[in-house]
C-alpha cells in the first residue's frame, strides 16, 4: 500500500501579522506517512492518547553507509518535535521523508520554514 502523504503547512514569514494555523493529521499505523522533504520541515508530534505511543523516523544510508531510525515513545498528553534540516541519511529515493507512529492517536504536524 502507499503511504498516506502529509502536507507541509507553511510558515509565514518574520514580518507577517498573523500566525500560521496548524493542522494536525492523525497518523496511519496500518499504510505509514510521509512528505516531500526539501530540509526545511520542522515534525511535530503529540499523542492525543491516555497511553504512550511509538513513533519511527525511518533513515537511509549515507554517504558512508551508516544509517540510524530514530525510534521514541512518546507519553500520553505529550509532544515532541525533530528537525528535518540535514536531507542526507532521511530523504528516501522518492523525495519523501518516511515516518510512522504505532496508533492513531499520535498526531502530525510538518510545518515548512521558509528560507
Amino acid at each position: 500500500m502507499a503511504r498516506t502523504s502529509l502536507t507541509p503547512i507553511s510558515v509565514v514569514g518574520p514580518y507577517a501579522s498573523d500566525l500560521a494555523s496548524i493542522t494536525w493529521t492523525a497518523a496511519d499505523p496500518t499504510n505509514k506517512n510521509q512528505f516531500v522533504l526539501t530540509g526545511r520541515e520542522l515534525i511535530l508530534i503529540r499523542n492525543n492518547d491516555a497511553s504512550t505511543h511509538n513513533v519511527t523516523l525511518s533513515s537511509v544510508n549515507d554517504p558512508y553507509g551508516r544509517t540510524g531510525d530514530i525510534t521514541k515513545s512518546i507519553p500520553a498528553g505529550a509532544y515532541r518535535a525533530f528537525w528535518a534540516g540535514a536531507v542526507l541519511g532521511w530523504i528516501q529515493s522518492d523525495g519523501k521523508f518516511y515516518l510512522e507512529a504505532d496508533d492513531a492517536n499520535v498526531e502530525f504536524a510538518i510545518l515548512k520554514i521558509p528560507g
